[in-house]
């Protein structure tokens, strides 16, 4: 049985994507495979920099700061970050409840387009729950909403997969063990998706999965090949 609690997080901003089924499997795998001396595999000691990108209400960011007071050998630098300024608020909020106020490192940013060069090569760890679903084409363009980007991925629901992807190499360090986690969904096409993955380079294994409805969530760890 896990020992990690999750997070207390309070969304009352409308434009926030709030936790839900996708944010939990993440949560829920990495409660099963982070111990006193691994993170799913790497020794905790080598894993210095974790980006949790589109992190919303912070509660993935939160969770590994809050598994460092419980590991003292675990103490990598954890980034967080969001393109609405809302979601950034929000998270910081989230941080205070938890009792971490300042802990954790904020960027607002569209994908990686507002990192700094100093992070590039930096991260050993970097987890995305994207916009994952197809766009609607029932919304017009002048009716979307902020919320509409925690959903809406591109026309065939992967494209923001990609770009994050092809950008995320940069970011990436690929001199010591490194994971990419990113949930994707049966709504999309997959078959397409996994080969486009393998096309810029990573190797992809899908390592949980849960059906809600009318699709299935997958959560994804990727590394890139560097040979």
């Amino acid at each position: 049985m896990s020992t990690f609690p999750d997070p207390i997080i309070n969304c009352d901003f409308g434009n926030v994507y709030p936790p839900s089924d996708d944010t939990y499997l993440i949560l829920d795998y990495f409660k099963y495979h982070i111990n006193p001396f691994y993170f799913d595999g790497i020794r905790l000691s080598e894993i210095q920099k974790i980006l949790d990108l589109g992190t919303g209400t912070g509660i993935i960011a939160i969770f590994f700061q809050l598994i460092k007071i419980k590991y003292q050998n675990f103490n990598p630098q954890i980034y967080a970050s969001d393109i609405l300024e809302e979601a950034i608020k929000c998270a910081e909020i989230n941080q205070k409840i938890n009792g971490i106020e300042h802990k954790l490192n904020f960027i607002h940013s569209n994908l990686f387009n507002s990192f700094p060069d100093s992070l590039k090569g930096s991260f050993n760890i970097i987890i995305f729950n994207p916009p994952y679903l197809p766009s609607s084409q029932l919304i017009k363009e002048e009716e979307r909403k902020a919320i509409d980007y925690s959903w809406d991925g591109g026309v065939e629901g992967y494209e923001t997969i990609i770009n994050f992807l092809k950008n995320a190499i940069s970011f990436l360090n690929l001199k010591k063990e490194h994971y990419v986690y990113c949930i994707t969904s049966s709504r999309t096409n997959l078959k397409v998706l996994n080969k486009k993955i393998i096309k810029l380079g990573y190797k992809n294994e899908i390592i949980k999965e849960k059906h809600i409805f009318f699709e299935q969530l997958k959560l994804n760890r990727l590394k890139y090949n560097i040979y």
